[in-house]
């Protein structure tokens, strides 16, 4: 099955090593990567994800980012709004998406030990649903 990879620039640090966790996690489970789109931030992950899964060498797709939590109800909006479209694509494509997107509202201290486990998490989830 071969995939790609949307991940965001915001947190580069962090998705640095979420895009490593996918990485690992995809071989052994018979993924193969072979698109990674880095975009500015979540905004933009469900125009880069249809670019993705209208291709026909893409059968699926993984989507990381981080959403933290802000002053205002901005982020909550934005990704009730992300997740969406993003579940519509899927829907529409009949290609399984993989959501590895921490937050909404995710405080500073709650990122680190969440990084690894939502980008194996989301990897295992288009495995899963191959051929569903």
């Amino acid at each position: 099955m071969k995939i790609g990879i949307i991940a965001g620039q915001f947190h580069a640090a962090e998705m640095a090593e979420m895009l490593d966790e996918a990485r690992k996690i995809a071989a052994p489970l018979g993924l193969e990567i072979v698109a990674e789109v880095l975009v500015p931030g979540s905004m933009e992950k469900p125009l880069a994800l249809k670019r993705l899964l209208l291709r026909h060498d893409i059968d699926g797709a993984v989507v990381l980012g981080i959403i933290e939590r802000g002053e205002t109800a901005h982020g909550l909006v934005m990704a009730q709004a992300v997740i969406a479209a993003i579940i519509g694509l899927e829907l529409e494509t009949m290609k399984p998406v993989g959501v590895g997107i921490l937050g909404p509202e995710i405080q500073p201290s709650q990122i680190p030990a969440r990084i690894r486990p939502y980008a194996a998490a989301a990897v295992r989830a288009v495995a899963a649903m191959r051929g569903q």
